[in-house]
This record gives C-alpha cells, sequence and structure tokens, in this order.
C-alpha cells in the first residue's frame, strides 16, 4: 500500500507538468498523512540536511571547471587534437567525435555540457565534409552520455550522497565501462562509416601538426590525470579534485590560454550556479522523501515484491535494468537517481549484489535514457544545436543505442568486468 501511495502521488503530480522537486516533496508529505502525522519542521530539517553534505559541494565546482573549460578553449583544443590523429581516415570526423567524447568526459562530467560543445565544433565541419547528419548527430549524441560515466562524474557524486556509497569508488569503477562505451561506438561506426561513399576526409596532417596539437591540448591532457591520481592514491577526495579542477581550469584558460577576460568570470559563475541551483534544489526534496520512504518502511515491501528475484542476482539485474530503461525513457537522470537509487538499494545489498557496481549499471542505463525520446535531454540538446528535426536524429541514434544495450546486458550478466578493474584502481 506504501509503494502504491508514493508512486500515485508522485507520478500523478509529475503527470499534470508539476516539476519534479515539488512532486517529490507532496509525495513526502503524502506519506506523512498515510502515517497520519504531519510536522513542517520534518520538511524543512531534511531540505537543509540534504543540501548541507560536504560531498555536494563538488557538484558546483565541477560546473565551473565544465564552464571554463569551454570557455577558456581546452574544449576546443581537445577536439583539434582528436582531428590531427584521425582526422584523414575515412569517417574520420566521426572517430574525431568519439576520441573527443572521451577526453572531454575526464574533464567535464555533464552529458549535456560535453554534447553542446561537441555539436556546436563538429557538427559545421561535419556538413562541409558531406557527412549524414542524421547518423552524425546521433553519433555526436551516443557519445556525449559518455561523460556521466568517466570520472569526474555529477551523476556519480549524486548517486553515492543518495545510498551513501564512496563517490570515489563510483569514479573508480566508472573507468573501465566508459571506455568500453567509447570503443562501442567506434565499432558500430566502423560498420556505418563502410556503407557510406561521401565522406570527404581531411588530409594527413605530418607529425609536426600532430605534435603543436599535441602540445597545445596538453594543459587539458594533464587535468583527467591529476584527478584520477589524486583520487587513486588519496592524495584529495572527490571535493576538493573539483575544486582543484576548476582552479586548474580557470588558470589555464585565464593564464596559459588567455581565452578567459576578468570581465568573463561573471557570466560563467552565474552560469554554474544557475545549473547547481536545480541539481541542489533537487537534492533537497529527495531527501525528505528518502526520510519519509525509510520511515514507512517502503524498502522493505519492495523487497518483499522482489523477493523471488533476491536469490537469483542476475535476473534481478535485469529486471531493474529493464525498469529502469522504462523510467529513463520518461524522466531525467538525476530525478531517477534522486527517486530510484534509495528505494531499490536495500533491495541490492539483499540480493549480495556490490552496491558499487549497481551504481554504475544505474548510472549507465540512465544515461542510455538521455538518449530516448520522449525527453531525450541530450537529443533535445544536439537537434537545437544542429537544427535538425528530433525525428531525423532518432533515426541516426538507434544503432548506438542498441549497441549501449548489448553492453549494459554483457556487465550484467560479467559484473567481473566492472568489479575486478574497480578493486584494482580503488
Amino acid at each position: 500500500m506504501t509503494v502504491t501511495i508514493f508512486l500515485s502521488v508522485l507520478l500523478g503530480f509529475m503527470a499534470f507538468g508539476m516539476p519534479i522537486a515539488f512532486a517529490l516533496l507532496l509525495s513526502a508529505i503524502g506519506l506523512m498523512f498515510y502515517l497520519d502525522f504531519f510536522d513542517v519542521q520534518i520538511l524543512a530539517q531534511n531540505m537543509l540536511a540534504g543540501a548541507d553534505n560536504f560531498s555536494l559541494m563538488a557538484v558546483p565546482l565541477f560546473m565551473l571547471a565544465g564552464e571554463a573549460m569551454n570557455a577558456g578553449g581546452m574544449s576546443r583544443r581537445m577536439v583539434a587534437l582528436a582531428s590531427t590523429l584521425v582526422g584523414h581516415v575515412h569517417g574520420g570526423l566521426g572517430y574525431v567525435a568519439i576520441m573527443a567524447s572521451v577526453l572531454l568526459a575526464a574533464l567535464s562530467g555533464s552529458a549535456v555540457a560535453d554534447s553542446a560543445a561537441l555539436a556546436a565544433m563538429l557538427v559545421p565541419m561535419l556538413r562541409n565534409r558531406g557527412y549524414d547528419l542524421k547518423q552524425s548527430c546521433g553519433l555526436i549524441a551516443a557519445g556525449g552520455i559518455i561523460a556521466p560515466i568517466i570520472p569526474p562524474s555529477i551523476s556519480f557524486i549524486i548517486f553515492g550522497v543518495a545510498t551513501n556509497i564512496s563517490v570515489t569508488k563510483l569514479f573508480m569503477a566508472g573507468i573501465v565501462p566508459g571506455l568500453l562505451m567509447g570503443l562501442t561506438l567506434v565499432m558500430v561506426w566502423t560498420f556505418v562509416a563502410r556503407r557510406s561513399t561521401s565522406f570527404k576526409p581531411f588530409p594527413k596532417e605530418p607529425w609536426s601538426v600532430r605534435m603543436k596539437a599535441l602540445r597545445e591540448s596538453g594543459w587539458a591532457l594533464v587535468l583527467p590525470v591529476i584527478i584520477i591520481g589524486g583520487l587513486r592514491f588519496g592524495i584529495f577526495t572527490p571535493t576538493e579534485a573539483a575544486a582543484v579542477a576548476a582552479v586548474y581550469a580557470l588558470f589555464v584558460g585565464m593564464v596559459v590560454y588567455r581565452e578567459i577576460k576578468p570581465r568573463d568570470l561573471m557570466k560563467l559563475l552565474v552560469n554554474a550556479a544557475t545549473t547547481t541551483s536545480v541539481v541542489m534544489f533537487l537534492v533537497a526534496a529527495a531527501l525528505v522523501t528518502s526520510y519519509m520512504i525509510t520511515l514507512a518502511d517502503l524498502p522493505k515491501e519492495l523487497i518483499a515484491m522482489l523477493g523471488p528475484l533476491v536469490d537469483s542476482p542476475t535476473l534481478l539485474m535485469i529486471v531493474l535494468v529493464i525498469l529502469l530503461t522504462l523510467v529513463g525513457t520518461a524522466m531525467d537522470l538525476t530525478p531517477t537517481i534522486l527517486i530510484l537509487a534509495p528505494v531499490l538499494m536495500p533491495v541490492i545489498k539483499e540480493a549480495g549484489i556490490d552496491p558499487t557496481y549497481f551504481g554504475v549499471i544505474f548510472i549507465m542505463v540512465g544515461c542510455a535514457g538521455l538518449l530516448t525520446p520522449p525527453v531525450g535531454t541530450v537529443l533535445n540538446v544536439v537537434c537545437g544545436v544542429a537544427r535538425i528535426r528530433m525525428e531525423d536524429i532518432i533515426k541516426g541514434v538507434w544503432p548506438y543505442v542498441a549497441a549501449y544495450t548489448l553492453l549494459i546486458l554483457l556487465l550484467v550478466i560479467f559484473p567481473q568486468i566492472v568489479t575486478v578493474p574497480m578493486n584494482w584502481f580503488y
């Protein structure tokens, strides 16, 4: 009964177009009335506690770092490096998009930001070189969702806070799956490129040009090494890593590349603060709901409902992947994490599944939802930048969504692909 009331109130208000943060608060209030008590202090105290979290300080700092990287020229130099290395092969700009996606993922942590940056830089080049925009924009969108998997990842930070799991361990667990996502895109794009003869490759660049591009992007390439190395050897926490990333990106943009002027700082800060405010309000509202879910013993009801599957972790994971896939088509990644992760985590622990491994699968499935209508946040971003129709990009993105689905299924059947490297890195 508790599950029914919670979902009815939450989905009912969302169906009427209410912002998800307010729908979360009202679902918590609904549970309060069901349990026959209502206390405004609980709402206020839990919202404050939800936002007052040291790990969440990483969110605005990584947001600021991403803004500085785009404005300061680090992202552009990454794309230029990829272009000099693989731009001359058949379908080279597709491989440029994939390589740039992986490189930018190690800098940003935001699927929307990476997709927008890649589309803005690569779509004009793709048009000029005769690439099919449906296929190319589908590839850019598919590459953009690697950002929440390869550290640093804002989604992993939110998942870690929502479920009380080590964010550092989540970061380390995301390295191999993120690289496998890039490899998956390479395999699919190779198949797509072989079927097309309209591509106009760039001339092969001499090694002097390649080395120049490598030197110019060197400052950007050092940042992932600093972050991952610092986390791996315990030099700093994820929150401190975010501060290092923000200061480093601002320093490189203002002092080294000199593309960020003092007058630009306010705009960068406002952009980062605007995005952060949305995330933080969602987190604050979700903690109220999480508190009421625990008080109402909803996880126990869910465990009872999924009881027959608890003894078969693989089958349970497959069922949860299907559930998350369906939810991902209608809901953005952050609300999905905040609503479902705290509810499902007791079930995962009861089944003996590694919570960090589940976190990686959860985020991967949620990211795939960013490529599927009707919400498809990343698809909308790429459509807006490239100025193409949604139905066109859907035709181009489906092979990559199918390939990601097979990859996720592979990781569900063989969890050691995630857990073994995770334990080594961590």
